[in-house]
């Protein structure tokens, strides 16, 4: 059970850590505002899966270009957090595009539908 609270705890500092660095650190235009979503840490605490999202990112490949910029500079990323961190060993670092806020507008308009097909066929049945 501690170990689990371990591997939270290491996600939440990672998060953290890395939306400074990207933030005020990495220089590269492709990057843009990121938004980071959720990290995901290994039970041994060696590989972090890092969840980003960003709004510049609005087609396929806008996406597999953020997630190759980030992944090629995840060794920049990782060893500025191992100087800012107290841990033994920094999680390697694997950065994925998080799909759910593009995903979110299609279920929306999928939820619309199935409410307004529900109401014109009760409606059909009332009258």
């Amino acid at each position: 059970m501690k170990s689990f609270g371990r591997e939270l705890r290491v996600a939440d500092d990672l998060r953290e850590r890395l939306a400074d660095i990207i933030r005020s650190r990495m220089r590269d235009p492709r990057v843009g505002m990121v938004s980071i979503s959720e990290v995901r840490v290994a039970k041994d605490l060696s590989v972090a899966d890092v969840y980003v999202s960003s709004i510049a990112a609005d087609t396929p490949d806008k996406r597999q270009a953020l997630e190759r910029v980030l992944n090629n500079a995840a060794g920049f990323l990782r060893s500025e957090i191992a100087q800012q961190s107290t841990m033994r060993v920094t999680p390697k670092l694997r950065f994925h595009f998080d799909e759910i806020w593009q995903r979110a507008g299609e279920l929306d308009e999928l939820i619309d539908d199935a409410i307004a097909a529900d109401r014109a066929a009760h409606d059909g049945k009332v009258k």
